[in-house]
Formats: C-alpha cells, structure tokens, sequence
C-alpha cells in the first residue's frame, strides 16, 4: 500500500503547500496520490492549480448525501443515526482530478469533545478512516493543528504525521503540543518540517530546539509561491526550488521509516 502522511499545524505555516509539493513529488515518481483537505481553511484544491478552485464544495456541506448515508432526517437530526455509514464507494464518486492528483475536499473534521455526534463529523471520520485503512494510493492528509479527532485504528495507520513549523518559537510550542496529542492517541512517526526558512541561521536555532523530534528538511521562504497564488496556479509551478526541497523531505521520511 501506498504511505499515509497526515501534515499538521497552525494555520499560515505553509502545511498546504508542503502537501501539494508532496503530491506533486509522488505523482511524478509513479505514485497515485489522493490528497485529503481536512482543513477548516480549504485551499488545497487552489495550491494544486485545481481550476475554479473556489467553487469547490466541501463534503462536509453535501447535506443530502450525509442524511443519505447515516440514515437521519431534519427531524431526527442529532438523535439518530448510523454510526458506521457506507463510505467504500465514494472516493471515486467525490474525489476531483487535475494532473493526475486527486483531491477529496472534507472540510473541517471537528475534534472530540462537545459537539462531536453529529452526521456530518461520524460521515467525515468514517470516510477519512476508509481512506487511511483500506486504500492503496498514496494518502496526503492536510489537517489543522492536531489529530486528536482521529481514532486510534486510524493513528495506527498513518506512516507518518509531519508537523509543519515557521522559524518562531511559538511554533516549537504547537509542535510540542501536537506531539503530546499525537502520542496521547499511540502515534509514535512524528516529524517536523521547517517552512519559509530565510537563512541558515533561522534553520540552525530551529532544529536545536527539535527535542527527540526528527527533522525531516526545510522549505526556503519563497516568492514563487506567492506569484503562483496570485496568478491562481498551482504552487510548485515553475518552482524547481520547491520541488527539489520537497523531494528531499520525501526521502529522508522515507530513510526515517526504513
């Protein structure tokens, strides 16, 4: 089966891109790649140069066919439902296409705690697990800052959780935050990558800070990504910078889990 890498962090790090640079470097080795945008702030399909990346619809939002699949009706909304829905079929019925790379827009999987029963969070775990367990693509999961919504059969099966840091150390703070979630749930293959790194120095404080952390490489803070968004194009267009740093984070995980 194809790895499983589920990038996490707080909002503005640069996760998105990290995953459309993977899924972009995976593709071109061969790999067939779903890229999963869990993300309450859904730009993935944008950073993938998905066109009419804006008029995506998140799965969270198809009302009609969450109702369909857990069983509940507006009348019974929140009391009733199927808790392990069918979901073996939809990946191909919901995952869009765009140079090779397929892309699943979730929306937001809402974490434990008050709130969590509902349709769509039991829809959107259920069909993130079948993802994660059972299929044989290589699976690039772009979620927010911790995964403490995944259950431990799923955790178990993701190779990798790669936290995505800016040079600060209120992001070593997130990563150690994310680590101590990420452990609470039995996942152990925790990685940090640095992101828009400006100098050597930037990258040295960082990495001493990485306590038992492994890191896997860097991404240069680099205007062609800005250029790409701003000319609604996939991020790692025209970008050999990008791409060799991100073929480089690829196999040193790679080296990592060998």
């Amino acid at each position: 089966m194809g790895m499983k890498i589920a990038v996490s962090g707080k909002g503005g790090v640069g996760k998105t891109t990290l995953v459309a640079s993977l899924a972009k470097v995976f593709h071109d080795g061969g790999q067939q790649v779903i890229a999963i945008d869990a993300d309450p702030d859904a730009n993935l399909a944008s950073a993938l140069g998905f066109p009419n990346a804006s008029d995506v619809v998140p799965v969270r939002e198809m009302k009609k066919l969450i109702n369909e699949r857990t069983g509940s009706t507006p009348e019974t909304y929140g009391k009733f439902f199927k808790l392990n829905p069918t979901v073996s079929d939809l990946p191909e019925k919901l995952a869009m296409e765009h140079n090779g790379i397929k892309l699943i827009t979730l929306g937001a999987v809402t974490k434990g705690g008050g709130g969590c029963a509902c349709p769509e969070n039991v829809f959107l775990k259920t069909l993130l697990t079948h993802l994660i367990l059972q299929r044989e693509e290589v699976i690039l999961a772009d979620m927010e800052a911790g995964i403490e919504h995944l259950g431990r059969a799923t955790v178990q099966a993701v190779d990798a959780l790669i936290v995505v840091l800016e040079p600060g150390m209120r992001s070593i703070q997130t990563l150690y935050q994310v680590e101590k979630l990420a452990k609470d749930i039995g996942m152990k293959s925790i990685f940090a990558v640095l992101n828009k790194v400006a100098n050597e120095r930037q990258r040295e404080v960082i990495t001493k800070e990485l306590k038992g952390i492994s890191f896997l490489g860097s991404i240069s803070y680099n205007e062609g990504v800005a250029e790409s968004d701003l000319m609604g194009e996939s991020v790692f267009n025209s970008n050999e910078l990008l791409i060799s740093e991100a073929k480089e984070i690829i196999s040193n995980l790679k080296e990592e889990l060998s």
